[in-house]
């Protein structure tokens, strides 16, 4: 289990180094994702690890993992890896975070919202960050001071919105079955308080705040590879990303991101 530590120093070069890597290897990790997609979910599901539930596994999840750990083992044998398909291998302090599919249910039923997340842990924070969505050919990148998108060969900077009114906001969620009752609660009194709610969206939907398009975005339950990818895009793009209790968000839980600070802190009044 990943847990917080003294932060390893990272300097703005090697920064720049990481985060060109973790582009590139989520590129090709991605792409070994593709001949699975829109494929029979029968064929593709190896495992349900929910022993209540569904939370499936599929060939694609456990060979874009391997891709992954490949590429790092060679590239940095001395940093450590944590992953959804297989763990963690302690290293000198750094870790790469990996979720190889996050939205593997959206992946098996042939929707756009899924990607691969890739981050670099420095023990306290991401210091970067990836998502990429192959079938659309978009990678998001953030180093918690810049965030970009390329698609194809056009990159460009991208930043979250200047809307800092709760109720003219638009709020999304992947869904709110993961909460209890309390929780939805409070998810009910936020989404009552925006103008817009909308719900599906796994990692897609924080993309799309630092994007400009949604206000908020929430999730529960997350494990840190669900979202520590997320977080140098969402800051780097401008946005604020913390628990719902407004803490560190890089191991997971409840995790809520806004545009700005200014609406960040009406979405925590209501989710408090």
């Amino acid at each position: 289990m990943l847990e917080f530590s003294r932060a390893v120093p990272v300097g703005d070069d090697e920064r720049a180094e990481y985060l060109a890597f973790a582009k590139a290897v989520a590129v090709q990790a991605g792409l070994a994702t593709l001949p699975y997609f829109r494929t029979s979910s029968d064929v593709m599901c190896l495992e349900n690890k929910a022993p209540e539930g569904f939370d499936p596994v599929t060939r694609a999840d456990r060979e874009a993992e391997s891709v992954i750990r490949e590429r790092i083992k060679q590239t940095y044998p001395n940093h450590g890896i944590y992953g959804e398909e297989y763990g963690l291998e302690p290293g000198c302090g750094l870790t790469w975070v990996i979720d190889p599919i996050d939205g593997t249910r959206a992946f098996m039923s042939g929707m756009l919202h899924w990607g691969v997340l890739l981050a670099l842990f420095d023990g306290e924070n991401p210091v970067v960050g990836v998502l990429y969505q192959p079938y659309t050919d978009e990678l998001f990148f953030g180093d918690g001071t810049h965030a970009g998108l390329v698609r194809g060969q056009e990159e460009r900077r991208i930043n979250t919105t200047s809307l800092d009114v709760l109720s003219r906001a638009t709020t999304c969620t992947t869904g709110i079955e993961w909460l209890g009752q309390a929780e939805q609660a409070k998810y009910h009194q936020l989404a009552e308080s925006a103008q817009l709610n909308r719900t599906g969206g796994d990692c897609y939907l924080f993309a799309l705040v630092a994007l400009g398009q949604i206000h908020i975005g929430l999730d529960g339950s997350l494990n840190p590879y669900d979202i520590q990818a997320l977080i140098p895009i969402i800051r780097g793009a401008g946005g604020v990303i913390t628990t719902w209790d407004g803490g560190n968000p890089s191991l997971g839980g409840h995790v809520v991101a806004s545009a700005n600070q200014a609406l960040h802190a009406q979405a925590l009044d209501k989710l408090r």
